[in-house]
Formats: C-alpha cells, sequence, structure tokens
C-alpha cells in the first residue's frame, strides 16, 4: 500500500494538491480536520490495519516530525512517497492571509515552519521524493532522484 507525506509551509497548496490528485483514492489525514494527536494517531491505525491508502496532509517540516510517521508505516510495508510543496514566504503569507476563520494560521506559526523546514531525503526511509512548485496552477509533480 501507499503512503503520501506532504511536507510544506501552510499555505504551499498542500490541501488543494489533495483534493485535485488524490480524493477519489487516498484517505486524507489532517490535523487541521481532526484537531488532535490523539485522533490522527487512531485514524493513522485504522489505515495501518486495513492497508488503507493514505495522504498524510500536515506540514511536516522536520525529519523528526516525519520519522514518526515513517516509523509505524515501513513497520506495515507501505511505499512511502514524500513531496515537498516549492512555495516562497511571500506566496505562502499571502494565500495564508486569505484564508478565513479557523483556517488562518497566525503569521508567526508561518514563520516559524519556515525556520524550521527540513527538506526530505531518502535517508529518512523514502521510497521516492517528489517536488511540486504551486506558485502557478499547472504544478506538476517532479521526482527527485537523489535529494532535493
Amino acid at each position: 500500500m501507499e503512503a503520501i507525506l506532504f511536507i510544506g509551509l501552510q499555505g504551499s497548496g498542500k490541501s488543494t494538491f489533495y483534493k485535485k490528485e488524490y480524493f477519489n483514492s487516498h484517505l486524507r489525514i489532517s490535523l487541521d480536520l481532526l484537531n488532535t494527536r490523539n485522533k490522527e494517531a487512531k485514524l493513522l491505525d485504522f489505515c495501518l490495519e486495513f492497508q488503507q491508502r493514505l495522504v498524510i496532509d500536515n506540514t511536516n517540516p522536520t525529519k523528526k516530525e516525519r520519522a514518526k510517521y515513517i516509523q509505524k508505516l515501513k513497520k506495515r510495508g507501505f511505499k512511502i512517497i514524500g513531496i515537498y510543496f516549492d512555495t516562497t514566504l511571500q506566496t505562502a503569507l499571502e494565500r495564508n492571509d486569505l484564508r478565513k476563520g479557523k483556517a488562518k494560521i497566525a503569521k508567526v506559526g508561518v514563520l516559524s515552519t519556515y525556520k524550521k523546514m527540513e527538506l526530505p531525503t531518502y535517508e529518512e526511509g523514502f521510497d521516492e521524493i517528489y517536488i511540486v512548485n504551486t506558485e502557478n496552477e499547472n504544478s506538476q509533480l517532479k521526482k527527485i532522484e537523489n535529494e532535493v
């Protein structure tokens, strides 16, 4: 089975990309929807048990944060794909400003994620890594053979 980890700033287009590319094939695990790590863990465990294809639609900025998913997924035999959303800080902040209500993140939150962002590497356990530039509407996945 297949698990996809999104990696990118708030406002980088992750959820929009999910809806466009994976809505009909992969279950979405997102803290924005689930609100707690406990609910997220339960849904992930469900996907592992039933070998459900999934997308983890969170910022996942650090290797440490990604490791908790990768370890669980590897133990269950999932193919793990990382997708890095290459978006400028300025674009992410502008898109975030367009959000309403709880969807809008404080600027300091976006800046904090930006400062700790670590590019994904194959050493982490990814089977494939892709980069997608979401600066325009015709965003395409580009496979990274060595490192981002």
